[in-house]
């Protein structure tokens, strides 16, 4: 989705992008049960190469972060379509890997070791899961270093640091410090507009979501974050005012940078 989200909107021919992932999509679901790390390679490479060749319009949008709870944050349905909306809203949506998730529940082993008496054992499985993910999600990055289009993600431990002096790593209850991690690599890539979506009453998502924007906003004045709740009994129109009020000070800051 990473590559998808970066090219549709700006693709010259409208359906193309769409076009091209659906393409890959059925290939990777057949592919998956040879269990080949070498057909693996050759498709994340040419899954990179074709969406970084791909025809797109040369034309600059907001580009806006989408974070929050797990569910709501990939979730179509649960999150009103948020990528489709904030596209047809004219701007560019950034939604971080779910592998980054993965990679968060294992690395909470190891502070949990370092400060809450957690066990050497757990810490040592959690090291070995993530190298083991960092194994398979390396000939992604080196494919998108490559690529002139889309950025890399970052690493688990840098998450930590970015999180660290807002955050303590021992907050670890659903998304955890993980969540705001992920607000803090945004803006360090260049993304201060983000959308942090979150279920309606959830505390964890509220204390380590909403609850550390004003801080954020004191260290990174230019971030423009908005936390928006879900929930079958929430209006969308007022989900949609929210996030569009957000879009508007989006597009005043990307009028003075240019």
């Amino acid at each position: 989705m990473r590559v998808l989200h970066r090219t549709r909107p700006y693709e010259k021919v409208q359906g193309s992008a769409n076009e091209l992932y659906e393409k890959w999509n059925s290939k990777v679901k057949k592919d998956i049960y040879k269990a080949d790390l070498s057909t693996y390679k050759k498709n994340i490479r040419s899954i990179v190469k074709e969406f970084d060749e791909l025809a797109i319009n040369d034309i600059v949008k907001p580009r806006v972060g989408v974070v929050g709870e797990i569910l709501v944050k990939f979730h179509p349905l649960a999150n009103n379509n948020i990528v489709e909306l904030l596209e047809k809203e004219g701007a560019e949506a950034v939604v971080p890997d779910l592998l980054g998730f993965g990679h968060y529940c294992a690395y909470n082993s190891v502070q949990k070791e370092k400060y809450l008496g957690g066990s050497h054992k757990s810490t040592t499985i959690s090291n070995i899961v993530i190298k083991a993910l960092e194994y398979y999600q390396k000939p992604m990055i080196e494919a998108l270093k490559k690529s002139e289009r889309f950025d890399t993600p970052e690493s688990i431990e840098k998450l930590g640091e970015y999180a660290e002096p807002i955050v303590s790593l021992c907050n670890q209850t659903g998304e955890g410090w993980f969540l705001t991690g992920e607000m803090m690599e945004l803006i360090h890539s260049g993304v201060n507009n983000i959308v942090c979506t979150q279920p309606f009453g959830c505390l964890p998502n509220h204390v380590v979501g909403k609850g550390v924007i004003k801080e954020i906003r004191r260290r990174y004045p230019l971030s423009n974050i908005v936390a928006v709740d879900y929930d079958p009994g929430a209006s969308e129109v007022n989900q949609l005012n929210r996030i569009r009020l957000m879009l508007s000070s989006a597009i005043k800051n990307l009028e003075i940078d240019n």
